[in-house]
């Protein structure tokens, strides 16, 4: 039975960071433990909120009492998005060190949270350089948006033919497979590439008529689950588009506002729309 830790950001109300990686997990079978980065009342989206950075020496300690109860051979990946404070990089890094001395099998998927195109960044500065310039080296899988593969690759990306050169570039630096998310591919429609040793993917979708936050963690982490589930990369592309798909169609139903995991859960594991990943 697979075991992912899952290290990001933790909310009082929503269903962004852990909030939605580990239901998500959890509702494919995989056990899940957690550290928080941040606690946070909300997501930062809606202008205000209450809570803290967890401090770096508090995440470092929850994670000692881990390995102290001898269970990380039993972890089989490790998954980190949304970072509170620049100085838990290097921590982090140690983390998934430690688990993959302890299991050389476990993988590091590195969903390096950053910002996007309209709102630009929301994180701390400094955070963005650390991604770049050390943590997706130590990634096997990353799993960018568009705005955060420009900045880290330093290029501007707009046709799928430049994103497609610039994923695989960023797979040189480090990382097996490339997922980039958030990619217009047309009027009224998105779409998702994975770029991997085997070749290049694209599932595209429409557009819905939502601003939800909270995507790319239930994207990201359903990717990763699908991988340790034994699913090829077009299989595991395929299946978490068309799970978060079905997850946004249920929240626009519902009247909008936070993503409908629990009400639309059922797509999580089999998604109603059949989607198929096209090869580039």
């Amino acid at each position: 039975m697979p075991i992912v830790l899952s290290i990001q950001s933790w909310v009082a109300c929503g269903t962004v960071g852990n909030c939605a990686a580990l239901f998500a997990l959890q509702r494919l079978g995989i056990d899940t433990w957690s550290l928080n980065t941040v606690a946070f009342s909300n997501h930062t989206g809606y202008g205000r909120w209450r809570g803290a950075p967890v401090p770096t020496p508090i995440v470092a300690s929850l994670f000692e009492g881990i390995v102290e109860l001898g269970m990380l051979p039993r972890c089989s990946a490790v998954l980190s998005g949304y970072l509170g404070e620049p100085e838990f990089g290097p921590v982090l890094l140690d983390i998934v060190g430690r688990v993959k001395q302890a299991n050389p099998r476990a993988i590091y998927c590195r969903d390096p949270v950053m910002g996007d195109i309209g709102p630009g960044w929301y994180v701390r500065a400094g955070i963005p350089e650390w991604y770049r310039d050390q943590a997706i080296a130590a990634a096997d899988i990353a799993t960018p948006n568009r705005f955060e593969l420009e900045w880290l690759t330093g290029e501007p990306v707009a046709s799928v033919t430049e994103v497609a050169a610039a994923a695989t570039a960023l797979r040189r630096r480090g990382p097996r497979i490339v997922l980039v998310t958030s990619l217009e591919t047309g009027p009224d429609r998105l779409g998702v590439l994975a770029a991997a040793p085997e070749g290049r993917w694209m599932v595209e979708t429409s557009r819905l008529a939502i601003d939800a936050t909270g995507c790319g963690d239930a994207l990201a982490a359903l990717f990763l689950g699908w991988q340790l589930k034994g699913k090829s990369v077009p299989e595991a592309l395929a299946l978490a588009v068309g799970a978060v798909w079905g997850v946004v169609e249920a929240t626009l139903a519902a009247g909008g506002g936070e993503l409908a995991l629990v009400k639309a859960q059922d797509e999580l594991v089999a998604p109603t729309r059949k989607l198929v990943a096209q090869p580039l």
